[in-house]
């Protein structure tokens, strides 16, 4: 007799409050791990749609990237019940650049023991505006260049179930994982996520390693914790 194998399901945002290319390359990245995906978009125009029953049959659901917090937070706000009741529930939780925003609390789910802020707006920052560019990370230390625009910081208390992955050149939180509920939360400023189009598109010199193995890690501690 043959036995079925099921594989895990990962819900990836589609809609008005991504940009283009964001949840593509998201869903890539877990395409690439080692968890074995069965990977699907959700949103507005997509065959599944944001409910708490969609949510409720994932092994993880990732919020990508997108253009600015307030205008998202209008498309997402309708959601928040669902997102919190599912990570609370046992569910996993993954937020890259404007979805580690909407895991904070001003606006957004209100995942974190703490929010999240603007990097740019950070005391000795390396980064003084909103374009394209390359940062510098301490991932789990080792010196990791990632694609930024504009992504979030994470002001967050301390917690015997916080893990933080990576930090900026001036020690704010980069990137981490925390407890919500029975759930996890992974969340991150930078794209770790992004390939080499990316680079390419903004005029960027590509980094050797374009960060896949630190969104992997990330992957792999949203997943395990």
């Amino acid at each position: 007799m043959r036995t079925t194998v099921t594989r895990p399901l990962a819900l990836v945002y589609r809609g008005g409050a991504t940009a283009p290319g964001c949840a593509e390359s998201v869903a890539a990245l877990l395409e690439r791990s080692r968890w074995n995906f069965d990977v699907h978009f959700v949103g507005p125009r997509e065959y599944l749609h944001m409910n708490e029953h969609t949510l409720g049959s994932a092994a993880l659901y990732a919020q990508p990237g997108g253009d600015e917090l307030r205008p998202a937070w209008r498309r997402m706000r309708r959601h928040r019940h669902a997102v919190r009741n599912y990570v609370a529930g046992g569910g996993r939780y993954l937020g890259f650049c404007l979805g580690g925003y909407l895991a904070g609390a001003t606006p957004g789910f209100d995942l974190l023991p703490g929010d999240a802020d603007r990097y740019i707006t950070t005391a000795r920052a390396d980064v003084a505006d909103t374009d394209a560019t390359v940062v510098d990370v301490d991932w789990r230390g080792t010196r990791t260049e990632l694609y930024f625009q504009d992504g979030p910081v994470f002001d967050v208390r301390a917690d015997r179930d916080l893990e933080v992955l990576a930090s900026y050149p001036n020690g704010e939180i980069a990137a981490l994982t925390a407890s919500f509920g029975a759930g996890r939360v992974g969340v991150v400023g930078p794209h770790p996520e992004a390939d080499g189009d990316w680079f390419a598109d903004s005029g960027l010199s590509t980094p050797a390693d374009i960060g896949t193995s630190a969104g992997l890690d990330l992957i792999d501690a949203v997943m395990t914790s």
